[in-house]
């Protein structure tokens, strides 16, 4: 039997990382873990979840498209600020939120990647979200080619973004890295906690992993192992 809804707010753990290191797939694995654990649990996806973000999402992967880094910019925030009511919702409603990035991609992507100037960046995203901030963010390590290769290799060919050349690639890897210095973070307490997970290895030894990093976060979030032997 499903928990009761949490009697207060509930929680928001949002997965980050480059290119193909595995976030949605671990988004669903933590989800199904949460569920397992009688947790009422929600996953969403930026740019998406929402009618407008799909639409947004589109435009941003389309690799017909071309888009300025500033309205690169603006479509990735106005997605999230649409988005922002269905999270606050959810978690009114005492459910975990599993988010498949969040803005520290807005950091890395737009002001690392596109040299967009960092404190209009986070202006902007402090409207977009109004303030609201993360319970806890994982970012997922892996080598930055071999997630690009698993990114192509599992899809129907490079997405805009995806095509990007190397150096860009390179410079989002490297913000994510920053983004774990615990100066950086005391310089951006907007976005809450921020721990690293080592994601190589099998499916099931980073699900561990991440589990882990959420039961030290909430000791009492999980009864039991949720992934047994």
């Amino acid at each position: 039997m499903m928990r009761p809804a949490l009697g207060h707010r509930g929680r928001m753990i949002v997965l980050e990382g480059a290119e193909g290191v595995g976030k949605t797939t671990q988004a669903g694995h933590l989800a199904d873990a949460l569920r397992e654990a009688d947790v009422p649990v929600v996953i969403v996806r930026e740019p998406g979840a929402t009618w407008l973000g799909e639409k947004i999402r589109g435009l941003l992967l389309d690799a017909r498209v071309e888009i300025e880094p500033r309205a690169e910019a603006f479509l990735f925030l106005a997605a999230r600020a649409q988005l922002m009511g269905d999270i606050r919702a959810h978690l009114e409603a005492g459910k975990t939120v599993v988010a498949d990035r969040f803005f520290l991609s807005t950091y890395a992507y737009q002001i690392t990647g596109r040299a967009l100037p960092a404190d209009l960046i986070r202006s902007a995203n402090q409207l977009a979200v109004a303030g609201f901030k993360p319970d806890l963010t994982l970012v997922l390590n892996f080598p930055v080619h071999a997630g690009l290769d698993r990114k192509v290799k599992g899809g129907d060919g490079p997405d805009r973004i995806e095509r990007a050349s190397a150096a860009f690639h390179e410079s989002v890897a490297g913000a994510f890295q920053d983004f774990l210095d615990p100066g950086w973070q005391r310089a951006h307490p907007e976005c809450g906690p921020v721990i690293g997970v080592d994601a190589t290895g099998t499916e099931t030894t980073v699900t561990r992993k991440i589990i882990a990093a959420v039961t030290e976060r909430w000791p009492s979030i999980f009864d039991s192992d949720p992934l047994p032997a």
